[in-house]
């Protein structure tokens, strides 16, 4: 396990036998103190003194000479004070001595040990350095090949994002074709629809005209009859987006009214180009709606809806002068613009 420097920072190892070592140290300390005391001791004390009794013999010269007694070992003298305080301190150097070489010799131990520590934490040192390296190669050894795989796969990824892409634009393709498809269908069918309309419109409007035609011829041929002309109406002239004819007789001044009337509620985005459509109305007296009818189809559908549902919307009709809206007029819408 690598150790980070900042939470294990390095420190010399701990030397070994330093207990005992200090122990050596106290007793060695003990011993020359306690030697140091008795010599200090013995050469302070006052020495003992001797007596000695000296006796002078007499010669007795009457008495004959006896011979002399043999000789009588003697024994050694005991060594006087001074050569024992010299052993003494003899002994207490041999002890110093012996008590410093045994303190050089087990500095030098304690110095072999310690280099032998710092050697063995150099080579640890080494050991770890290169562990540390050979960690940090297969590191970047397993960083290079995740990297070479996350490239294949980010290759591999786009590839088949490519593929899906092309699938759904082939998809995409294939819908729009059948939508195509659909809305031409549709379109066909609505312009269908729309001519079966525009005819039926058309013959509506047809009948409604000759009807009117035929209304009016009756009409005249009633008022001819009765002699009077000023019953009679040019109805809604044509003017602007909106305007209207026969029916009941109104004002000169109706027209325009009708045609602000029903102006705003034209809503219309289309084509514009020669679009007009000829609306039947019916109102009450008072304008309310009672029926509104295409006479004339412009030949498009939606602008004939959308023109009916102007009409539609405009109701009330506005009055007339006469206080009383025209009981049936026509109105001829064309698109603004």
């Amino acid at each position: 396990m690598i150790r980070k420097n900042s939470a294990y920072p390095l420190q010399p190892p701990r030397e070994r036998g330093t207990g005992r070592a200090f122990a050596l140290a106290v007793v060695m300390h003990v011993l020359l103190g306690f030697f140091l005391y008795h010599g200090i001791h013995w050469q302070n004390s006052t020495p003992a003194g001797a007596e000695a009794e000296l006796w002078t013999d007499v010669p007795d010269i009457s008495t004959p000479k006896p011979p002399p007694p043999p000789p009588v070992a003697v024994a050694p003298a005991p060594p006087l004070p001074d050569e024992q305080a010299d052993i003494a301190l003899q002994e207490k150097k041999r002890q110093q001595q012996e008590a410093q070489r045994q303190a050089q010799l087990a500095e030098q131990q304690r110095q072999q040990q310690l280099q032998a520590q710092q050697e063995a934490e150099a080579k640890r040192q080494q050991q770890l350095a290169a562990d540390q390296a050979a960690q940090l190669a297969a590191q970047k050894a397993a960083a290079a090949k995740q990297k070479q795989q996350q490239l294949q796969a980010d290759k591999l990824k786009q590839q088949q994002l490519a593929e899906q892409q092309k699938q759904d634009q082939l998809k995409q393709q294939q819908e729009d074709q059948q939508k195509q498809a659909q809305a031409d269908a549709q379109k066909k069918a609505d312009a269908q629809k729309a001519a079966a309309k525009a005819k039926a419109q058309a013959d509506a409007a047809a009948q409604a005209k000759k009807l009117d035609q035929d209304r009016r011829a009756r009409l005249a041929q009633m008022q001819g009859m009765a002699g009077g002309e000023g019953s009679t109406g040019e109805g809604l002239a044509k003017a602007g987006t909106g305007s209207g004819s026969g029916g009941t007789a109104t004002s000169p001044g109706y027209a325009d009214k009708v045609r602000r009337r029903v102006r705003p509620n034209i809503i219309w985005s289309g084509d514009t180009q020669g679009l007009e459509t000829e609306i039947a109305v019916r109102c009450g007296p008072s304008g309310t709606l009672l029926s509104v009818a295409v006479t004339r189809s412009s030949g498009n559908a939606q602008w004939d809806e959308a023109a009916e549902r102007a009409v539609r919307a405009s109701d009330p009709m506005p009055v007339d002068t006469d206080g009383k809206t025209p009981s049936s007029f026509k109105i001829t819408l064309r698109p603004a613009g």
